[in-house]
């Protein structure tokens, strides 16, 4: 059961107000929220940041952003494609995950900030991400975690469904509306034969959770900030100072996976 009480009470008004998450005025209303919440905004600035050290400095890499949304990564990495399943005003291309229209061999990474739970059949995804990499390629992805904290977080505080025992896929409703929170946990460590073993040449380099204290605080696009944007810093020290109980702490995943 969702503490509804507490969630109504932190919920930003306009967003409660959206009927349909799944619509261009959504995405529009989170792009405007990011924007306006300093410290949402520096959050996703630093998630830019941690995957542009991870990518090649080539000018000419062919980097790609799924599910772009409200966001600004080309603020942070210039020559990267912003795609979204939507067509949105200030996004690149519009396409789907499960059908990307990039040639075989062709890319030198994809990049996705909480976007995989939302995507209804996954094992097509890494299929897909499989043939557009170049050997050596990657897929950075930041996406929820299954710890202690992070499950009671996702179950009892997020609006979003948070299932362990699913499979990988699930039925779509909608780009946004539809989603497991879980399911980086099961295709990449309650699964992680199954995935070894289907994607033989996908290698998990980097799976590590971490606190993001900054993410609970900033109240994402859908509640409101709990403390002064000039308290980011304090909270950074806080997550560096707990991170030794990362394994139990931890909301949020830093994925790197490697084509070989």
């Amino acid at each position: 059961m969702k503490l509804l009480g507490i969630r109504d009470w932190l919920a930003l008004p306009e967003a409660a107000a959206l009927t349909n998450l799944d619509d261009l005025a959504a995405a529009q209303l989170h792009a405007q929220i990011i924007r306006r919440k300093p410290f949402l905004k520096r959050l996703y600035h630093d998630i830019y940041e941690s995957f542009k050290k991870n990518l090649p400095p080539a000018a000419d890499a062919k980097i790609v952003e799924l599910g772009s949304g409200g966001g600004f990564l080309k603020e942070v990495i210039p020559n990267a494609v912003t795609s979204d399943i939507r067509r949105l005003p200030g996004v690149d291309r519009q396409f789907s995950a499960l059908e990307m229209p990039f040639d075989s061999g062709s890319l030198d990474a994809l990049l996705l900030f909480h976007v995989f739970h939302h995507i209804p059949d996954v094992e097509r995804f890494l299929s897909e991400a499989e043939r557009c990499l170049k050997p050596g390629g990657k897929i950075l992805m930041v996406e929820p975690a299954n710890t202690l904290w992070g499950r009671f977080v996702y179950q009892y505080f997020h609006h979003e469904p948070f299932v362990p025992s699913a499979s990988w896929s699930f039925q779509a409703q909608g780009p946004m509306s539809s989603a497991n929170s879980a399911l980086p946990w099961i295709v990449f460590c309650r699964d992680h034969g199954r995935f070894a073993a289907r994607f033989p040449s996908l290698r998990i380099r980097r799976l590590r959770p971490y606190m993001s204290l900054r993410l609970i605080i900033s109240g994402g696009v859908s509640m409101r900030q709990l403390l002064p944007s000039s308290s980011y810093p304090l909270i950074q020290a806080v997550e560096w100072i707990l991170s030794p109980l990362d394994g139990i702490l931890g909301t949020l995943y830093d994925i790197e996976i490697e084509k070989l």
